[in-house]
C-alpha cells in the first residue's frame, strides 16, 4: 500500500508536470511562428511609428518569452509545493549568504568601472590622444579579469568544473548572459541586422525562444542528475549491451559517452573560433596591431581565468564581463536615442522604444536613393526578403541549438538545486534581452546614419571610419579596403574625389564591424567607442572561457578519466585539463587567423551541429523511457553526420543548397532524422536495464531528489558514482539470453 501510495504521489507530480511543459511548449510554438507569418499583414500597421510586423519580432516575442518562463517557474513551483505537504522550500542559507556577499561585490565593481570611463572621458577632454585611451581600456579589462581568476583559483574538482553547485540563480543568469552574448552577437548581431533587416530578426527569435526550451525541457533534469558534463549524462542514460557477431558482448555507454564528446568538440570547437576571431577584430582596432597577432594576443585574458580556477574563476569573471559588455551596449544606443526627434519621441532614452521613426525615415531614404541614382534598386529594409521556409528553418535550428550548446548547458551544473537552475533560465533570459531589445534599434541607427551622411557624398569627404576600418579589412570603398582619399578615388577610378558621389553599392561593411564602428559613425566621442571595445572583448572572453572549459573537462574527465585512466587522481586530471585549455585555444586562434567567415555564420554552423547531435538523445533520454544506447548511437551517427555532411559540402565542396535551405540552417536535415533514427532502433532493439529506467525515473521524481543537498552529500555522491563507475565497465554476459533476462519491457 505504501508503494502504490507513492506511486500515485510520483506519477501525480510528473504528471502536473509534463501536462504544464506541454502547454507551455503550445504557447510557445504558437508565438513564435505565429506571428512571423503575419508579417505581411501586420506591417501594415503602425504602433508608435513602428510597422507592427517587425516590432513583433523584434520586441514583443522575445518579452512574450521571459513572460512565459516566469509564468512556467510560478506553476511548477506550485506544483512542487503540493508534494512538500506545505513545507516551504528553502534554499541553503550558505548559498543565500553568498548572494549577499556577491551583491555588495559586484555593486562597488559596477561604480569602480563607471568611474574608470569617467575618468578615461576626462582624460579625452584633455587631448589623451585616441589610441592611448583604447590601449587603457584593454589593459584594465584584461587585468580585472586576470586578477579575479588569481583570486577564484582552486584545486577542487568540484569547484574546478562545476563552481561547487552553489552560485545564486541571479548571479549565474549573468554569467550564462556573459557566457551565451558572446563577440558573435555582441560584434555581429547589429551587423546582421544591418545588413538583412527584417530577415535578421530570426536570430533574436530563435536564440531568446530557444530559453523556453531549455527551461522546461531538459536544465531542471540535467540538474538533478548532477552531472560534470553533457557526455557524462548521456553515458549513464545510455548503458546497455549489445552482443557482437563473434558472440562477445560489449557495454554501450562507452561508445555513447566518446560520440557525445566528439559532438561537443564540434560544435565548441567552432564557435570558439569565431569568439577568437571576435577578440582579433577588436583588438587590432584599437591597439592598432596586426589581426593575426591580436588574435592570439587576446587569448591571454581566456586562459588566465580558466586555466588558475576552472569554472569557479570563470563563473564570476562572466559576471564581472557581463556589467562591463551590458553598459557598452547599452550606452551608446541610449546616446543615439536622446539625439531623435521623429515626430513620435524626442530625446527619448528607452532606445527599443524610439526607432520607430528611424524606421520610418531609413524607408523614405531608400526611395530616395533609388530616385537620385544612388541606387539601382534596394530592397526594403523592412520587409522580409527570404522565403518563409527560410526564417522558420533558421528560429528552429537555433532554438533548438541553444537547447544543445554544452557550454550553456554547464551553467546549469552550478546551481544549489533543481529549482535555482530553472530560475536561472529565467534570470539568463532577462540579462539577455537588455541586449537582444537593443541590437534592433543600434542597426537602425547605424544604418540611417550610413544612408543619410555617407552614401551620396563625395569621395573627398568620406568620414575618416571609413578609411580606420579599411586598414584592417572591415570597410571598402568600390571593392578595395581603402585608407585614405586618394586610394578611394583610385579604387573608384575617378579623377577627382569631388565631382563623384559615393553609391550604395560602392561601400561595404563587414558586419562583423558595425557595433564597435556605430559610435564613430554617430559621431560620439571616442571614450564610448572605447567602451563598447571594451564590452565586445568581455564578450568574446566571457564565451571563450565557457568553451575552453566545455571542450577541456569533456576530454580530460569524459575520454581521458572515463576511458583510459579511472584511477587518475584529481590533481593529475586538472592538470590535464589545464595543458589541454593551452593546446585547444592555441588551435582555435590559428583557425580564426586565417579568417575562416563572418563570426554570425560560424555560431549558426556551431548551432546546428549541437543541435542535431545532442538534443534528440537528451529529449528522448529524459522524456521517453524506452529510449535505449542503440537507438542514441544511431540517432547521433546519422542526425549529427548528415548535418556534418551537408555544412562541409555546401562550405568547402561546391554543393548546391538543398531546397535552397542555408548551411546555418543545417540542422533542419539532420535533427529529425537523429531522432527518427533513436526511436525507431531503440523500438527494434532490446529496452534499458533496470538501473537506467529507475536513474529515468529518479529524474522526474521530485519526493526523492526535489530538495537542496549539501555540499558534503554532493561531494559523497559524486564519489560513490566514481567508485560505482569503475566496477562497471565492459560487462560481458555468455549469451544474448543473459542480456535479456537483466533488461524489462518499458513504458512511456
Amino acid at each position: 500500500m505504501l508503494g502504490e501510495k507513492y506511486f500515485e504521489l510520483d506519477m501525480s507530480y510528473w504528471g502536473r508536470s509534463r501536462r504544464l511543459v506541454i502547454q507551455i511548449l503550445c504557447i510557445w510554438a504558437l508565438v513564435a511562428y505565429g506571428l512571423p507569418a503575419l508579417v505581411l499583414k501586420t506591417n501594415k500597421m503602425n504602433y508608435l511609428g513602428f510597422p507592427l510586423g517587425y516590432y513583433n519580432c523584434a520586441q514583443v516575442i522575445p518579452l512574450f518569452f521571459g513572460a512565459l518562463l516566469l509564468i512556467f517557474n510560478h506553476v511548477q513551483e506550485g506544483i512542487e509545493a503540493d508534494q512538500m505537504d506545505g513545507k516551504p522550500m528553502v534554499e541553503a542559507a550558505s548559498s543565500a549568504a553568498l548572494n549577499a556577499v556577491l551583491m555588495k561585490v559586484y555593486v562597488a565593481y559596477t561604480g569602480g568601472f563607471v568611474s574608470f570611463v569617467l575618468f578615461l572621458g576626462f582624460l579625452e577632454a584633455v587631448g589623451v590622444p585616441d589610441q592611448a585611451i583604447g590601449i587603457l581600456f584593454v589593459i584594465f579589462t584584461l587585468g580585472m579579469y586576470a586578477a579575479i581568476g588569481i583570486a577564484s583559483r582552486t584545486s577542487k574538482s568540484d569547484d574546478f568544473y562545476v563552481a561547487g553547485r552553489n552560485v545564486p540563480p541571479i548571479f549565474n543568469g549573468m554569467a550564462t548572459a556573459a557566457d551565451w552574448m558572446s563577440g558573435a552577437s555582441f560584434v555581429g548581431m547589429a551587423g546582421t541586422l544591418y545588413a538583412l533587416g527584417y530577415d535578421g530578426l530570426a536570430y533574436i527569435t530563435g536564440w531568446t525562444g530557444g530559453y523556453v526550451l531549455v527551461s522546461t525541457v531538459i536544465a531542471p533534469y540535467l540538474r538533478r542528475f548532477g552531472s560534470f558534463t553533457v557526455p557524462e549524462f548521456i553515458a549513464s542514460r545510455y548503458q546497455g549491451t549489445v552482443q557482437l557477431p563473434g558472440g562477445k558482448v560489449v557495454e554501450m555507454s562507452g561508445f555513447a559517452r566518446f560520440l557525445a564528446t566528439i559532438v561537443l568538440l564540434s560544435c565548441s570547437f567552432t564557435y570558439l573560433t569565431a569568439q577568437v576571431f571576435s577578440t582579433g577584430v577588436i583588438v587590432s582596432r584599437f591597439i592598432g596591431i596586426q589581426f593575426e597577432v591580436a588574435v592570439f594576443s587576446g587569448l591571454i585574458g581566456v586562459l588566465f581565468c580558466s586555466l588558475l580556477g576552472g569554472m569557479r574563476a570563470v563563473t564570476y569573471t562572466q559576471v564581472a564581463q557581463y556589467v562591463i559588455l551590458i553598459i557598452a551596449y547599452t550606452v551608446p544606443a541610449i546616446c543615439m536615442s536622446t539625439t531623435q526627434d521623429d515626430g513620435f519621441n524626442k530625446n527619448n532614452p528607452v532606445e527599443f522604444l524610439v526607432y520607430g521613426g528611424t524606421l520610418q525615415a531609413i524607408a523614405l531614404r531608400e526611395k530616395e536613393m533609388v530616385l537620385l541614382g544612388l541606387a539601382s534598386k534596394v530592397t526594403p529594409y523592412l520587409e522580409p526578403k527570404w522565403r518563409r521556409v527560410d526564417f522558420f528553418a533558421l528560429t528552429f535550428c537555433l532554438m533548438v541549438g541553444t537547447a544543445s550548446l554544452p557550454h550553456v548547458l554547464m551553467r546549469y551544473f552550478t546551481t544549489p538545486s533543481v529549482r535555482s537552475a530553472r530560475r536561472s533560465v529565467t534570470w539568463s533570459l532577462g540579462f539577455i534581452l537588455v541586449l537582444y531589445m537593443t541590437a534592433p534599434a543600434y542597426a537602425a541607427f547605424a544604418k540611417l546614419e550610413v544612408y543619410t551622411n555617407v552614401i551620396g557624398q563625395p569621395l573627398s569627404v568620406l568620414p575618416q571610419w571609413v578609411f580606420t576600418y579599411g586598414k584592417i579589412g572591415l570597410t571598402s570603398v568600390c571593392g578595395k579596403a581603402v585608407t585614405s582619399v586618394n586610394e578611394a578615388v583610385e579604387a573608384c577610378a575617378q579623377a577627382t574625389g569631388g565631382d563623384y558621389l559615393l553609391r550604395l553599392k560602392d561601400l561595404k561593411i563587414s558586419k562583423d564591424a558595425m557595433v564597435i564602428a556605430t559610435p564613430e559613425i554617430a559621431g560620439l566621442p571616442y571614450t564610448i567607442a572605447g567602451l563598447v571595445s571594451a564590452g565586445g572583448l568581455a564578450a568574446s572572453l566571457s564565451t571563450a572561457d565557457g568553451l575552453l572549459l566545455a571542450i577541456s573537462n569533456a576530454l580530460s574527465h569524459d575520454i581521458y578519466f572515463r576511458l583510459i585512466d579511472d584511477k587518475a587522481s584529481i590533481q593529475k586530471r586538472l592538470l590535464i585539463s589545464r595543458v589541454l585549455l593551452v593546446v585547444i585555444a592555441l588551435m582555435a586562434a590559428g583557425t580564426a587567423a586565417s579568417k575562416p567567415a563572418d563570426s554570425l555564420s560560424m555560431v549558426a554552423w556551431a548551432f546546428s551541429l549541437a543541435a542535431s547531435g545532442n538534443f534528440p538523445a537528451l529529449v528522448l533520454g529524459i522524456w521517453w523511457r524506452r529510449a535505449n544506447a542503440q537507438g542514441a548511437i544511431a540517432g547521433i551517427i546519422c542526425g549529427w553526420g548528415l548535418t556534418l555532411t551537408y555544412l562541409l559540402g555546401t562550405v568547402y565542396g561546391g554543393w548546391e543548397l538543398w531546397g535552397g535551405i542555408s548551411n546555418v540552417a543545417a540542422a533542419v536535415f539532420g535533427l529529425p532524422v537523429g531522432f527518427a533514427a533513436n526511436i525507431i532502433v531503440s523500438l527494434l532493439t532490446s529496452p534499458p536495464p533496470d538501473n537506467v529506467l529507475a536513474m529515468v525515473d529518479s529524474l522526474r521524481d521530485f519526493k526523492v531528489t526535489g530538495e537542496d543537498l549539501t555540499a558534503e552529500e554532493l561531494e559523497d555522491i559524486k564519489e560513490k558514482e566514481e567508485a560505482l563507475a569503475r566496477t562497471q565497465v565492459l560487462q560481458v554476459s555468455n549469451t544474448a539470453e543473459a542480456t535479456a533476462e537483466a533488461t524489462v519491457e518499458a513504458h512511456i
